[in-house]
């Protein structure tokens, strides 16, 4: 059974037709096949609002599973491996990571037509955000002290994880173009092994638009962003993607989920992606009340438990804050540009993500936050 009535997360805090169609049962049979302990799918008892991907928690003949699922020019299985590998490595080292189950030939991704498959242990907590919109400010300042907290470890957890960095630049969290010298030359470089972010460019007067946005806080930030330590990194910091024991206030993260963005940039910058996905609100930029210093204060103090920051450390967090998203935003041009086809959507992560994110930070609630961040 399925719910063909099913919508996911849209660009404007709505609901909206997903772009990837829904798991089905008769689906799911056959991906399950290649799981012995599995088989079988008796119910879809949740379809994942999340827009990127499709996925669903399933009752099995062998218990419940989280699966998930993407269409190939989004993640093969070597570059689901990739995710793998890392969130394998934590779990190792004590961090709460629901596992990801191998299949009859012992491989955590499967392969079938235009789609890959990841099939995971379902969270032994309570999924208290699962409803949340990612960009929506978190306000339990519990819970954001113990998020940071947990960062902290997972940076800890991390730190001998030598793994190259991801073989894609689709929908992950990478920072190569904020630590360049020369952004331009940087991403100039790139384009060939990016055709879709290519033609949308030529859409755009991107060269002026890009400099714009990156000025003035990239040479600001850029020669202390470049000796930074090079540090595998969750990439997607909310709270949607954490589970909690209860639902109280003081309820402690039992799951740390969703490594889709993970990749290699280094420490702060997961810090800064944390602040920028739980202390803003995005979506209402215009009500003035859009930022939460006091939920990045909150971030920053459980960050501050398990790893050190000094001043300089969180002078550096404050200029890194209007660029944290810049190389995001530029892969959600080239997915939703070259895979999805939506020019509405390629272009809102240009001028809305992209640029209006950093412009916002130029504005008098913007530089507060970062004075705040800078605080005494």
């Amino acid at each position: 059974m399925t719910d063909p009535d099913h919508r996911v997360h849209g660009l404007a805090a709505d609901e909206v037709p997903p772009d990837w169609p829904p798991l089905t049962s008769v689906e799911l049979a056959s991906v399950l096949d290649r799981y012995p302990d599995l088989r079988s799918p008796r119910t879809i008892r949740w379809h994942s609002p999340r827009p990127l991907s499709a996925a669903a928690l399933v009752d099995t003949a062998g218990g419940r599973v989280f699966v998930k699922r993407h269409h190939h020019s989004v993640r093969t299985a070597a570059t689901l491996g990739e995710e793998h590998a890392f969130m394998a490595h934590l779990r190792s080292r004590g961090i709460p990571v629901p596992a990801v189950l191998a299949d009859v030939e012992g491989d955590t991704a499967s392969a079938l037509g235009d789609w890959t498959y990841e099939v995971h242990t379902p969270v032994s907590g309570v999924d208290v955000y699962r409803e949340t919109i990612s960009w929506t400010p978190l306000r339990d300042l519990d819970h954001a002290h113990a998020a940071g907290a947990m960062l902290a470890r997972l940076h800890n957890a991390a730190a001998d994880y030598a793994a190259p960095q991801r073989d894609t630049h689709i929908l992950v969290a990478r920072s190569e173009l904020i630590e360049a010298t020369d952004p331009m030359a940087t991403l100039e470089a790139q384009l060939p092994e990016r055709p879709g972010l290519t033609s949308y460019l030529r859409t755009r007067d991107w060269r002026s638009e890009l400099a714009e946005t990156l000025a003035p806080f990239h040479s600001i930030a850029q020669p202390r962003l470049a000796q930074q330590p090079s540090l595998w990194t969750h990439g997607d910091w909310h709270v949607s993607n954490l589970c909690w024991s209860d639902t109280s206030p003081h309820a402690r993260i039992t799951d740390v989920l969703d490594f889709g963005l993970a990749a290699r940039s280094f420490a702060l910058f997961d810090l800064a992606t944390a602040i920028e996905r739980n202390a803003i609100a995005w979506l209402a930029l215009d009500d003035g009340h859009a930022a939460h210093p006091d939920t990045a204060r909150a971030l920053i103090a459980g960050y501050r438990e398990h790893r050190l920051l000094d001043d300089a450390d969180l002078g550096l967090l404050a200029d890194l804050l209007p660029l944290v998203h810049v190389d995001f935003a530029l892969s959600e041009v080239e997915y939703f540009h070259a895979i999805t086809r939506s020019k509405e959507h390629a272009d809102v992560a240009w001028d809305t993500f992209l640029r209006g994110h950093a412009a916002w930070f130029r504005t008098r609630p913007g530089q507060a936050l970062l004075d705040a961040l800078r605080g005494p």
